[in-house]
């Protein structure tokens, strides 16, 4: 069996110890099998545990986050190497380029970018920019809705789709009309209730009813993602609130009527460790 590479140089030990598990006669059985498509769902997750450890302050979480998802990277890259389309230092020295060629202002002669504001243009300009070259060397025109990723979670792409309109000119002026337009959509929804409407018709019309909340959070400046973590944390902490109520008296949920754990769910909301 081979051994890893040695721990002085650890990047290079993570990439052998990856190709060792990819082994076809030597390596995991489960890590041969993965493909692609199998392993994004973990890349996903990876990311997200990231930011939960970030939101918690757990700075020796973070780093075991950060390691799980840098092996993402390495494994992706791995798998791409075995088809011949690209390895580890490929993307690594991808991401070198695009960071140089982002920052002229500081690998290159640019100047006048001296705070976050001007970079944060400067860097919309490169994007923009890199698009526009890239749907020419494609034949095609350019969209304003270009490089938006279809496999960003739905509530992230949403807020992206609507910033990329609202460049153009295609937003609302001011939250007032898109609450209007969420009260539209809720009488949409609720009238495809009344008459029984199909799965597909009442998705469809949630659809966009979610749409416009996320529209209503930008524009109140909000990150609907990180709202809606918000109330899921609480909602979690008022739940066990009531289970720990319940739980005082020898009782389960199960054992519980609705209207016994509305009444606790009521004393959680006053109770200041569980807002």
């Amino acid at each position: 069996m081979n051994k890893p590479a040695d721990r002085n140089d650890p990047l290079t030990r993570l990439l052998a110890i990856m190709a060792q598990l990819r082994n076809r006669e030597h390596g995991c059985p489960w890590d041969v099998e993965q493909t692609f498509a199998t392993i994004a769902p973990y890349t996903i997750e990876e990311a997200y545990e990231v930011a939960d450890a970030i939101e918690k302050q757990d700075w020796d979480g973070l780093k075991d986050e950060l390691g799980d998802l840098l092996f993402q990277v390495v494994f992706h890259s791995q798998m791409a190497s075995e088809e011949n389309r690209f390895d580890f230092a490929d993307v690594a020295g991808s991401i070198s380029d695009k960071m140089v060629r982002r920052h002229p202002h500081v690998f290159g002669d640019q100047s006048g970018i001296d705070n976050a504001d001007k970079q944060t243009v400067n860097w919309e300009v490169q994007k923009a920019a890199e698009r526009q070259e890239k749907a020419e060397s494609e034949g095609r025109e350019l969209s304003a809705l270009d490089g938006v990723a279809a496999g960003l979670p739905a509530l992230m792409r949403a807020t992206k789709l609507q910033k990329r309109a609202a460049r153009v000119g295609f937003d609302w002026p001011d939250a007032e009309h898109v609450i209007a337009d969420i009260d539209e959509e809720l009488g949409e929804l609720k009238q495809e209730i009344g008459a029984g409407g199909k799965h597909d018709r009442l998705e469809d019309e949630l659809g966009d009813v979610l749409f416009t909340v996320v529209n209503l959070a930008r524009h109140l400046g909000v990150d609907p993602e990180a709202a809606l973590r918000r109330t899921n944390a609480k909602f979690e902490r008022r739940f066990r609130f009531v289970e720990d109520r319940l739980s005082k008296e020898e009782r389960t949920t199960a054992e519980a009527s609705l209207e016994e754990m509305d009444r606790f769910w009521n004393e959680a909301k006053a109770d200041k460790e569980a807002q």
